[in-house]
């Protein structure tokens, strides 16, 4: 038997959002879910458990699904946008730092 997988709220209806999108996408071509498992290299259960957003079905799954449906590069979109991360790059980058310090003899030459 699987372990549950525990989910805020928030993230579990995005995956059910996920599962709603790839079950649309599946009907708009008009394939069975049967001919999406054979084609995927899955059980039809578990093609059922990815257009239910289950979070226990391994990202190797969802990505042949959407393989089978042409959508494989919606996969490279993930985070691909990391607005966040950028933000707190940049606010590193602009934080001060003092300038090295010069040695005696450096200071020196500089004079010369």
């Amino acid at each position: 038997m699987k372990e549950s997988i525990t989910m805020l709220p928030k993230a579990r209806k995005i995956m059910e959002q996920m599962g709603e999108n790839i079950k649309l996408a599946r009907r708009r071509r008009n394939f069975s879910t049967t001919q999406v498992a054979e084609r995927a290299g899955l059980s039809r259960g578990t093609v059922w458990q990815i257009e239910n957003g289950s979070p226990s079905v391994s990202l190797g799954n969802y990505f042949m699904v959407l393989f089978v449906l042409n959508l494989e590069k919606d996969f490279l979109k993930l985070a691909e946008d990391d607005q966040l991360g950028r933000k707190l790059q940049d606010a590193g980058l602009i934080t001060k730092k003092r300038a090295p310090k010069r040695n005696k003899k450096q200071t020196e030459e500089d004079a010369d």
